[in-house]
């Protein structure tokens, strides 16, 4: 694996994938959710620190 495959690996292992309440995905890092637990809605400021995954693929994906 080349050095940038790895350095993506390192980063992807540090993300957690999470939905709201409203069926938005959004990809986080592990550290920015500290006081996040399974099944709760992300706070406004957790959400400001995620990217809105239909950003990235559009809403059709």
């Amino acid at each position: 694996m080349s050095m940038r495959g790895e350095i993506i690996s390192k980063e992807y292992n540090n993300m957690v994938f999470v939905h709201d309440k409203n069926g938005k995905e959004y990809a986080c890092y592990v550290d920015d959710l500290k006081h996040f637990k399974r099944g709760e809605d992300l706070t406004e400021s957790e959400r400001e620190k995620c990217t809105d995954i239909s950003l990235v693929l559009g809403d059709s994906w």
